[in-house]
């Protein structure tokens, strides 16, 4: 997710008349939605000059996503004076560890871990350095969320494998 502000008003109901891809519904929400095919990203634009990106696939391509709403506004005739700072807010990423999770020895062993299977089947374990949350499930399968940059979740992925592995949480397949 990326955001970035303007410093302009931005008419929505102009932007929704003249831009492809965009919805604008005021009575069920105060932003408009601008959707993009390339890159494949979603943006919420709201008249303040606020626009929050999500779905883009890296930063780089949320940072495109941006640019290309920037010149979508700029389409409708608002003067934007300043380039806007784009700040990469929250990274999301999935991984699969070779092998299966013993959920409940991660939960009696590892602080910050919290696991309710009546509830969720995924195990939640929030890292302090980097400062992420991880979602883990048996099947092998991790989401982190929380990262600000690729460098941290990497961190943070490596991070997981080293404890999982040091409290013998994590099953490996028996090679033939």
């Amino acid at each position: 997710m990326a955001s970035a502000t303007l410093n302009v008003k931005v008419p929505l109901n102009k932007l929704v008349a003249k831009v492809a891809g965009t919805e604008y519904e005021p009575e069920q929400f105060p932003g408009l939605v601008y959707r993009m095919k390339e890159p494949k990203a979603a943006s919420l634009i709201f008249t303040s000059g606020k626009v929050v990106c999500t779905g883009a696939h890296s930063p780089a391509l949320a940072r495109k996503a941006m640019g290309k709403v920037i010149e979508a506004i700029k389409s409708i005739g608002v003067e934007i004076k300043d380039p806007p700072k784009i700040r990469i807010e929250n990274i999301v990423a999935s991984a699969r560890i070779e092998g299966t999770l013993k959920l409940n020895e991660i939960a009696f062993q590892l602080p910050n871990a919290e696991y309710e299977p009546e509830q969720f089947p995924g195990l939640v374990y929030r890292m302090e350095d980097p400062n992420v949350a991880f979602l883990l499930f048996g099947s092998g399968k991790i989401v982190c969320t929380g990262g600000r940059n690729v460098a941290d979740v990497e961190k943070a992925i490596n991070k997981i494998e080293r404890e999982l592995k040091r409290i013998g949480a994590l099953e490996r397949p028996v090679k033939k």
